[in-house]
C-alpha cells in the first residue's frame, strides 16, 4: 500500500501548478531533451537494421540469425527494463537516463572495431543492457512532470525523437556504408549519439515531482503483479508485443527484398527508404494530440487498421506503391504506439515507472522474438510469408483494439480536464 501512495500523482491545486505545459520554456526545453534522448537511444538501437543484408554477406550468416543483432538488443533490453524503471525510482529520472545515453553510444564506437560475428552479437546485447534506462523512464518522467493537458502532445514528441533517430542511424548507416565501409559508419552513428546525449544532459529540467523510494525486490514483484491484475493495462502490454513486433519484422526483411532483383538497390537506397520514417514523426505528435482530445479508445484501433492497408500496398510489386506502402504501415505503428504509450502512463494507478516497464518490455519482446520468426517465414515463402505472418499479428491487435473499448475507463480525478480524452 505504501508503494501506491508514493506513486500518485496529487490531485492538489499547489502541485497541478507547477507542472509543466505546453508553451512555458520549460516545456520547450524537455521536450528539446527527451528529443535529443529518442534520437540518441534509437538510432543506436536501430543502425544495424540495414546492415542485415550485409551481415549475412560478410560474415555468412543466416538472414534470421543476422536479425540477432536487433533482436539480442531489444531482448535483453525487454528484461532490464523491468529492473530499470525501479532503479530509477531510487536513484532519480535524470540521472539514469544520462549514464544510459553515454554508455549507449560508447559501446556503438567499440562495436566498430569488434573482429567477429560473436563478437559483434555480445556487444549488441550489452548495448540491450544500456539502452534499457532510456525508454520506460522517459515515459515515466513525462507522466510525473507533465500537466495532463500537455501529456499527450509531450509523448509525442519523444517518440517523434526516436522516430528521427530510427529514421537517422538507418538512413546514415545506409549512406555512411556505401562511402566508408560498415564499421566506419557505426562509429559516426556512435559519434553523433554522444553529441545528443550532450544535448539531454544540458537541457533537461530536474525532476519536481519525483519521489525516491528505495529499492526492494519483493516491493517490486508485488507491484508487478498489480498492474498485470488491471485489464485495461494487460491489453495494451499484448498490443504494443503486437505493434512492434509487426513493425519490426516488416523493416528487417524489407531490405533483403529491396537489395534482391527486380529492385537490386545500393546499400545507401535502400537506407534512403527508411526516411519514410519522418511519417512516424508527424503522426507520433498529431495523434497524441488527436487522442487527448478525443479520447484513445475512440482513435486507438485506426492504428492496426492502416497496418493491414500499408501491408497490402507493399505487396505489390511497384518500388513506388512498395514505399507508399511502408509509409502507411509508418504512419500506422507510430499513432498505435503513442497513443498506448500514453495511455498506459494515464491508466496506471500507481507506479507508472512500473507500468511504462512493463509495456515497453512486452514491446521490445515483440520486436525480438517476430523479428527472428519473420526471417523463418522470409526463407520459406519470401514477402508473402512475412506478409502473412505479420497481418496475424495485426489481426489480432485489431480484436484487442476493439476489447479496450469495451473496458470501463477509470475515475476522472481533480487533475484531469473533463473532454473526450479525461477518463481512459
Amino acid at each position: 500500500m505504501s508503494s501506491m501512495s508514493s506513486e500518485t500523482v496529487p490531485s492538489d491545486a499547489s502541485r497541478t501548478d507547477t507542472r509543466i505545459r505546453h508553451g512555458s520554456a520549460d516545456f520547450r526545453r524537455t521536450n528539446l531533451a527527451l528529443f535529443a534522448a529518442g534520437f540518441c537511444n534509437f538510432s543506436l538501437m536501430y543502425c544495424v537494421q540495414p546492415l542485415m543484408p550485409t551481415f549475412s554477406t560478410t560474415f555468412g550468416v543466416h538472414p534470421a540469425e543476422a536479425s540477432l543483432s536487433l533482436s539480442l538488443t531489444t531482448g535483453v533490453l525487454a528484461f532490464a527494463m523491468l529492473a530499470c524503471g525501479a532503479l530509477s525510482d531510487a536513484r532519480g529520472r535524470k540521472q539514469v537516463m544520462k549514464v544510459s545515453l553515454l554508455l549507449s553510444s560508447l559501446l556503438t564506437l567499440v562495436t566498430a572495431l569488434t573482429p567477429n560475428w560473436h563478437g559483434l552479437l555480445l556487444l549488441r546485447a550489452l548495448m540491450g543492457l544500456s539502452l534499457s534506462g532510456v525508454p520506460a523512464v522517459a515515459m515515466a518522467y513525462v507522466s510525473e512532470e507533465m500537466h495532463v493537458d500537455s501529456v499527450g502532445l509531450a509523448m509525442g514528441l519523444f517518440i517523434g525523437g526516436s522516430a528521427v533517430g530510427g529514421m537517422g542511424g538507418r538512413l546514415l548507416t545506409g549512406v555512411f556504408t556505401d562511402v566508408l565501409g560498415w564499421r566506419a559508419a557505426i562509429a559516426c552513428i556512435g559519434a553523433i549519439g554522444l553529441v545528443a546525449a550532450l544535448v539531454f544532459w544540458r537541457t533537461l529540467p530536474e525532476s519536481r515531482h519525483f519521489q525516491a523510494r528505495r529499492l526492494r525486490a519483493g516491493a517490486l514483484a508485488r507491484t508487478l503483479g498489480e498492474l498485470l491484475r488491471e485489464r485495461g493495462l494487460r491489453w495494451l502490454f499484448i498490443e504494443g508485443f503486437l505493434l512492434m513486433g509487426t513493425f519490426v519484422t516488416l523493416y528487417n526483411y524489407i531490405g533483403y527484398r529491396l537489395l534482391a532483383p527486380p529492385y537490386s538497390l545500393s546499400v545507401s537506397a535502400e537506407g534512403a527508404i527508411f526516411a519514410v520514417y519522418l511519417v512516424g514523426i508527424f503522426s507520433s505528435t498529431w495523434m497524441g494530440h488527436v487522442a487527448n482530445r478525443m479520447g484513445r479508445r475512440k482513435c486507438f484501433w485506426s492504428a492496426f487498421v492502416l497496418l493491414l492497408v500499408g501491408m497490402a500496398l507493399m505487396l505489390l510489386q511497384p518500388l513506388a506503391l512498395v514505399v507508399l506502402g511502408l509509409a502507411v504501415v509508418t504512419f500506422g505503428f507510430f499513432a498505435g504506439h503513442s497513443m498506448a504509450a500514453s495511455w498506459v502512463g494515464r491508466r496506471a494507478p500507481h507506479s507508472k515507472a512500473q507500468a511504462s516497464s512493463l509495456y515497453l518490455f512486452a514491446y521490445y519482446m515483440g520486436s525480438s522474438l517476430a523479428g527472428v520468426a519473420g526471417g523463418l517465414f522470409w526463407s520459406r515463402d519470401g514477402w508473402l510469408g512475412v506478409t502473412l505472418f505479420t497481418a496475424l499479428l495485426t489481426v489480432v491487435g485489431l480484436f484487442g483494439a476493439l476489447r479496450l473499448i469495451a473496458i470501463p475507463p477509470l475515475a476522472t480525478s481533480r487533475n484531469t480536464p473533463i473532454h473526450g480524452g479525461a477518463a481512459q
